[in-house]
């Protein structure tokens, strides 16, 4: 039952893959019909060959001899131009899919909730992305269709063997019951190597990519001997997985050999008695010598086809479950959010990463226009989940949250998100310049706006002493610029949209106090006619917000502005008396 299903999950799995091609039909079929030409040319040259010596060798004929002499060169040099032309076409088809697919891919990854990321590591995307999608453009080039050529060339054949010589050919096929049985036992044990193979890709690329982002702490705790063990032991269970695939090819290779080998004996034994017995021509003999050699040839070139089969079957299964997976994706509503007010409302919103771990329980705040308003708490409080829930980055359990009176999903996310602009704590720079990075390949912003953003915020003056000023090549995640110079960027970077909302996460605690000044004092120019929401360990960068809410485990425990709050004897006086007690 269990091999009935595999089957079955296989022929699915194939029509997926080739309805890949339809977009090229014409060259896909293309193909087909050059590598079915093939299949025939090739068996047609030992006819041939047999036709010469017995017609034209024995008659002394040197006329016909040389006529088919030219007719045989002839069609050598066609099946080298139609081999040309189908391994062109095959190519191109898989390369061309696979450009279709890793775009269709990437989008859909950009459609993913974040909760998505949090739950899958980023080397198994990075193998789906570009390894498992690279295997599958072999199915195309040195797969299905070649495998369907080599199978119509056994055919003819097989129809050429039996219709020259009957006896012959049975004496000649007598050792392909065993063929067929250690095929079988091959194309099993492979499937199941193979999958281990990509297991293992995915896990090397998981920890190599995880561990070179995170060098720097790796180093700082002085543990490269220690991740230099666990890689050792990653990469030693990815060679074993690859070793156990080639020893089975080393099994199968010398079996097909022999086989042959036997094949070809018997063939001499047997046709060599039917000439001097004069019940075989010599050409006959000579043909079927040929059409062993043409016989054996494919089915050794289909355990290499079948193996690039077999791998991309694997790998396309994964990134169909990927592609059809629609619950991790973002929804959205219609309607457009055009102009905001700014007006934020949360209503009783509880939300959880985790079934039954509850992070929010029944928030309830309202930001008018203009107005900024404070988050503080202990790490894990749910200030951070407040702000990806205004943005929409994970859906809510109950309750429901407001920009301008209605609810945040009916907007589309596109219109909702291009009025809040975010700074985090940990500031994320892309490889480019810092134009680029600031101006995200948005073209609507122009470089004169944002070098006005960042004078405004005093990005300009560190910016200007770079070689290259705003064209500074900035490295992989900004190392090469310092904590206060990613933050001035990044400030820039939300500014320059000229946001309806403007959300700060901890995003002056790792600047300097000079830096912290400056930055302070562009910020309250930004947040002029400007919801805000600001979360801040320092206490001195929040002291003016129109309102501040306390959180513990979820829940609001205070709210008031800090002449409030510091009339009381909770968390927040506590806090701030902690931090100002110098």
């Amino acid at each position: 039952m269990q091999k009935k299903q595999s089957v079955l999950i296989n022929w699915t799995l194939l029509t997926k893959i080739f309805s890949l091609a339809l977009p090229y039909r014409v060259k896909f079929f293309t193909a087909v019909f050059l590598t079915i030409s093939i299949a025939i040319l090739g068996p047609l040259r030992p006819f041939l060959i047999q036709h010469t010596l017995d017609t034209y060798v024995t008659a002394g004929d040197a006329i016909g001899l040389l006529n088919f002499s030219l007719i045989l060169f002839f069609l050598l040099l066609l099946q080298s131009a139609i081999q040309w032309w189908s391994t062109l076409l095959a190519n191109f088809l898989g390369q061309q899919i696979i450009f279709d697919l890793r775009n269709k891919v990437y989008k859909h990854l950009l459609s993913l909730k974040l909760k998505y990321y949090d739950q899958t590591p980023v080397g198994t995307l990075v193998t789906r992305s570009i390894s498992d999608i690279e295997t599958i453009s072999e199915v195309f080039s040195e797969g299905m269709i070649n495998i369907a050529g080599d199978i119509i060339q056994i055919i003819v054949l097989l129809i050429l063997m039996f219709g020259t010589h009957v006896k012959l050919s049975l004496v000649c096929l007598s050792v392909l019951p065993l063929l067929f049985y250690s095929g079988y036992l091959f194309k099993e044990k492979i499937k199941t190597s193979f999958e281990e193979v990509r297991n293992q890709v995915a896990n090397l690329n998981t920890f190599v990519q995880e561990h070179l982002s995170g060098m720097q702490l790796v180093q700082l705790f002085n543990r490269e001997n220690e991740e230099l063990d666990k890689f050792k032991k990653i990469n030693a269970e990815h060679r074993n997985a690859n070793i156990q695939s080639v020893f089975y090819y080393s099994v199968f290779f010398p079996v097909v050999e022999v086989l042959s080998a036997i094949s070809i004996g018997l063939l001499v034994w047997y046709g060599s008695k039917g000439v001097l017995a004069e019940e075989i021509s010599l050409g006959v003999l000579v043909a079927f010598i040929l059409y062993i050699n043409l016989f054996f040839r494919p089915i050794r070139q289909l355990a290499d086809r079948f193996n690039n089969l077999q791998m991309g079957m694997i790998a396309s299964e994964r990134i169909f479950q990927l592609l059809e997976d629609n619950a991790p994706q973002e929804t959205e509503g219609n309607k457009e959010l055009i102009q905001t007010k700014g007006q934020i409302a949360f209503h009783q919103v509880s939300f959880e990463y985790l079934p039954n771990q509850p992070v929010l329980k029944n928030i309830s705040f309202s930001v008018q226009p203009g107005k900024t308003i404070a988050l503080v708490g202990q790490t894990g409080a749910g200030k951070s989940s407040i702000i990806h829930l205004l943005s929409k980055f994970y859906d809510i359990q109950s309750g429901e949250i407001l920009i301008d009176n209605t609810n945040i999903n009916q907007y589309t996310l596109n219109s909702l998100r291009s009025k809040i602009s975010v700074v985090m704590q940990d500031v994320f720079l892309f490889n480019g310049s810092i134009l680029e990075n600031i101006q995200l390949f948005n073209k609507n912003l122009s470089e004169e706006k944002i070098i006005a953003t960042a004078k405004l915020l005093g990005a300009h003056d560190f910016i200007m002493r770079m070689p290259l000023g705003y064209q500074q090549i900035i490295t992989e995640r900004g190392s090469n610029l310092s904590v206060g110079q990613r933050q001035l960027i990044s400030f820039t970077r939300a500014m320059v949209t000229d946001p309806a909302i403007l959300v700060l996460d901890e995003a002056t605690s790792s600047i300097d106090h000079e830096t912290e000044e400056i930055i302070q004092l562009a910020i309250e120019k930004m947040r002029s006619g400007r919801s805000s929401i600001v979360i801040a360990h320092r206490l001195s960068t929040i002291m003016n917000a129109d309102e501040i809410l306390v959180l513990e485990k979820g829940e609001i425990v205070e709210r008031g502005n800090h002449q409030n709050l510091m009339q009381t004897s909770g968390f927040y006086k506590n806090l701030y008396e902690k931090q100002f007690a110098s």
